[in-house]
């Protein structure tokens, strides 16, 4: 039997994407790529202030690790990918608060240790914390807590510690910590003449200098002196001294016991300063407290607004529970305490409280470029001996 071959249907091509339509998928998966691994894994950041000199620096770059204390998931799912707290250029929110998610931490390798360098999120940006702290820190605006201003220092104290500062000496639980090798302190600097400040200060890394024209004079001497206020590290220090032009070169701390405006916490219970400050016990989870006054004065805002409580409130110094006094407290999560390695230009947790572990994003690796801001000529713009370099 004869049989015919029975041609098959004649199916339509596809027509290949466009070019634009390719381009568009590219920069779709681009940037879906770029949010997970931005949320998941680590983030780049620039350095805008000096706070942390001399281990960071103005216009260093570096990246932070989201896997060292485990990443958070959003709490507010409703934002443009890559953005912060505005779109780019604007002052146009990039998120809404339309939907809030609970907050959860995946697993990481380690805990947020004492020495570390860390970036979280400006606790006091809170909307109802963040009007008391105009003074210190003039351009807060409320944020939701996954999008609080990013903030970087060093964490003196974890959770459970007791953290005291003796003149400019940071003590944990009675013992005096090391030093980080690149922090940088305040000086006065006596000299028989000005100093040419591109010979002496630029070439030695001293950015931050003030020449100080009316006489000085410190707690140990009589005779008036004039010379400069230097923001540097104590090995440059003792470098300045060796200059026949420099008298002597002094450290300068607050005295113990003279009160420092708008130093937290905010209570007429304490005499302290950026360099005598404490003793205060850093809040740990489950650890708990009585509510004396000053314990009170210490950890209100802790227990108002960063521990999910609801109708507690305070009047006349005492906490209330639905109307009923406080008289201890147990803590629902670890703080830390948080300070800058320049010591005397830093607004950090001497000055603003206590760090949440929900509001840590993750620690400081490296360097990975820096930038001069202000150079001495374009071919130094670029800091070569910083890329790359291991934050400690």
């Amino acid at each position: 039997m004869a049989v015919t071959e029975i041609a098959p249907k004649q199916q339509k091509q596809n027509k290949g994407k466009s070019a634009f339509r390719e381009w568009i998928d590219s920069v779709l998966f681009a940037v879906i790529a770029a949010a997970v691994i931005r949320w998941l894994f680590f983030s780049a950041f620039v350095i805008p202030t000096p706070s942390m000199e001399n281990t960071l620096l103005v216009g260093d770059y570096l990246f932070v690790s989201k896997l060292h204390y485990g990443t958070t998931t959003p709490v507010t799912p409703l934002q443009m990918p890559l953005t912060h707290q505005y779109i780019w250029g604007t002052a146009i929110p990039s998120y809404l608060e339309w939907i809030k998610l609970p907050q959860y931490r995946l697993p990481g390798f380690t805990d947020v240790k004492r020495g570390d360098v860390v970036v979280f999120n400006l606790p006091v940006e809170h909307p109802e914390t963040y009007s008391k702290y105009s003074n210190v820190l003039p351009d807060l605006h409320p944020h939701p807590v996954d999008l609080r201003s990013n903030y970087i220092k060093r964490c003196v104290a974890q959770a459970g510690d007791t953290l005291e500062i003796r003149n400019g000496q940071v003590y944990i639980n009675g013992e005096a910590q090391p030093v980080p090798f690149r922090m940088q302190n305040e000086y006065f600097m006596s000299t028989t003449t000005a100093v040419h400040e591109e010979n002496v200060f630029r070439k030695n890394g001293i950015t931050d200098f003030t020449p100080f024209t009316e006489t000085f004079n410190d707690s140990t001497d009589s005779n008036d002196e004039s010379g400069y206020i230097v923001k540097t590290t104590p090995a440059l220090a003792q470098k300045l001294k060796t200059y026949d032009f420099v008298k002597r070169v002094e450290p300068l701390y607050l005295s113990k016991g003279l009160k420092e405006p708008f130093l937290f916490p905010a209570t007429n219970l304490t005499n302290w300063n950026k360099d005598n400050y404490g003793p205060l016990i850093i809040p740990k989870e489950n650890g708990t407290v009585v509510l004396n006054d000053l314990n009170t004065a210490f950890y209100a805002d802790v227990i108002r607004y960063y521990e999910g409580n609801e109708h507690v409130t305070l009047k006349e110094g005492k906490l209330l529970l639905n109307g009923k006094p406080l008289s201890q407290y147990t803590f629902k999560q670890d703080y830390y305490f948080m300070m800058g390695d320049n010591r005397h230009n830093s607004a950090d947790s001497r000055y603003w409280g206590f760090v949440p572990k929900d509001h840590i994003v993750g620690k400081a690796v490296f360097v990975w470029m820096s930038i001069d801001p202000d150079p001495t000529n374009f071919f130094n713009k670029i800091r070569w001996e910083r890329l790359f370099r291991v934050i400690k």
